[in-house]
């Protein structure tokens, strides 16, 4: 790699960690979500921290409330009983709110949840920032992804401690330090890929696990795969995500010392 394209390539990687660390930081980030409530642990509709009463209505989540709890909806109040469905967008742009605090429904596998984020959040106050590597064009290569001959779904952890399928549209195959490996990737609605994978620093001087965000690959499958950029999962933010752990095959022998880390040390709040 050139000298040119070196710096170009170092410029490009510190834009891209300071948007990131700006992205995780922003009010509704995922440092400041406090809570995943599953209705299915509150069969009496009470949700810890949340009013109202909350009852799965089968295509729909039904929340009952008075003027005085405070929920609004649209941002108009909530009085009496209004269905909810799943929320397919940013949290910004969720309907639901308490205060300055944003509450997203979500369903997973038939199950009814609620996300509570609140940019006050302990978390987001007293976040530092994220250890992440300097720029190494090593752990820069190419990669050459296969589709499945039909769409897969594995059973994986998932660190809120449940079992959940995956999907997974093909392999993404590339050699790094002369050592060939694949990923088992997803595909996303873009065409880009998603893996999410371990190696030999995982636990000790990484995160447990990471994500890998391959670029759509061309005609021919080809693709970049930039370590660099790999990510820390929304859960080493918070716990109350429900990041999957990396399926079978996606454990790397290698070390990758490189992308984001770990989270800085948190200062006192």
């Amino acid at each position: 790699m050139s000298t040119t394209t070196t710096d170009e390539a170092l410029r490009d990687f510190t834009l891209w960690h300071e948007e990131r660390t700006a992205t995780v930081s922003a009010p509704y980030g995922p440092l400041s979500l406090t809570g995943t409530h599953w209705l299915a642990d509150h069969p009496d509709g009470e949700l810890p921290g949340l009013p109202g009463r909350w009852a799965d209505d089968g295509d729909t989540l039904a929340l009952t409330a008075a003027d005085e709890d405070g929920l609004t909806l649209d941002g108009r109040p909530v009085t009496g009983t209004v269905p909810l469905t799943p929320d397919p967008g940013p949290v910004t742009a969720a309907r639901l709110g308490l205060g300055e605090r944003r509450l997203v429904v979500l369903r997973r596998e038939g199950l009814w949840a609620v996300r509570d984020f609140d940019p006050d959040a302990p978390a987001r106050r007293a976040f530092t920032g994220i250890d992440v590597t300097g720029y190494d064009p090593r752990f820069v290569t190419g990669g050459r992804f296969t589709p499945y001959a039909e769409h897969r779904t594995v059973r994986v952890g998932n660190a809120d401690g449940v079992e959940r399928g995956l999907g997974l549209g093909g392999e993404l195959a590339f050699t790094l330090a002369g050592q060939e490996h694949t990923l088992q990737v997803s595909v996303q609605d873009d065409g880009s890929l998603w893996a999410v994978f371990a190696d030999a620093t995982s636990g000790g001087t990484s995160y447990r696990f990471r994500f890998l965000r391959p670029a759509a690959p061309d005609g021919q499958g080809r693709t970049t795969v930039d370590f660099n950029r790999a990510l820390l999962p929304p859960c080493a933010f918070a716990d109350h995500f429900i990041c999957p752990f990396p399926p079978p095959g996606n454990t790397l022998d290698a070390g990758i010392p490189a992308g984001e880390r770990n989270l800085s040390p948190s200062r006192d709040v």
